[in-house]
């Protein structure tokens, strides 16, 4: 049996607190130290991340047993999104949704009828064919839809986005949303925080959560109080980089 955790997506849908940090490495051993550390979900990245279809397959069965899985599709592809979706993740993340109708498409993609058009094909979601009729009644209550708003124009889309049925959360980018502002880079602009506290509003007024990175806990904990539920900080890339630095200060 391919293990999910069915409760991830109602803890988002009632809006609560959920910190994780992102995967990148496409390593197994990593993955599985990482899912046993205490987040509450691992934000697989497929779109940055050097890792293909295989990858992802092989860091969910390392990872999943112990923690939510949540992968990054590669774009808001609906080829992308179904082979994905058959890996068996908690849910998906689909970078660059800047209107309502690449979100409406995400949600057509990843859920069967009636609720989207999603294809019926055999893979791990299903382990691999014995549970194809279980998994099939349930994955359209269990898989988080998460989209990104990281451009300048998702931002001014925002309502329609978040008012899309079946979007579960929005993730804000805000690396990505400085530089279509022109100012890459600089998130602390007075610019990128307006925006990004744009989306927060937009999505407590339609009941739907909102996510956010940042690069060490110590920019990510104000987020928090400010009310943003879907957190992600640090990558395992520069997680392990810090610690040996770290270490090897403290020798030197």
């Amino acid at each position: 049996m391919i293990r999910h955790d069915p409760g991830f997506r109602a803890r988002i849908l009632a809006g609560k607190t959920q910190i994780g940090t992102i995967l990148s490495v496409a390593n197994g051993a990593v993955a599985e130290i990482m899912a046993q550390s205490g987040a509450d979900w691992l934000f697989v990245d497929g779109e940055h991340g050097a890792m293909g279809i295989r990858d992802i397959e092989a860091l969910l069965q390392a990872a999943q047993p112990y923690c939510p899985c949540v992968v990054r599709v590669p774009a808001a592809d609906d080829v992308a999104i179904k082979q994905i979706v058959d890996l068996g993740p908690d849910g998906i993340i689909v970078p660059l949704v800047n209107d309502a109708e690449t979100a409406r498409c995400v949600v057509d993609a990843a859920k069967y009828p009636p609720a989207g058009a999603r294809s019926v094909g055999v893979g791990r979601a299903h382990a691999y064919g014995p549970e194809h009729g279980d998994y099939l009644s349930r994955a359209n209550d269990e898989l988080s839809i998460i989209v990104q708003i990281e451009h300048a124009t998702g931002v001014e889309n925002a309502e329609a986005i978040a008012a899309v049925p079946g979007v579960d959360a929005i993730f804000v980018g805000p690396y990505d949303l400085s530089g279509s502002l022109g100012i890459p880079g600089r998130v602390d602009d007075e610019r990128v925080q307006q925006r990004i506290s744009r989306v927060l509003e937009v999505g407590n007024a339609a009941g739907v959560a909102v996510g956010i990175f940042g690069a060490t806990a110590e920019a990510v904990r104000p987020r928090i109080d400010q009310g943003f539920r879907l957190i992600v900080s640090g990558v395992d890339t520069a997680l392990l980089a810090g610690a040996v630095r770290d270490l090897v200060a403290k020798l030197r």
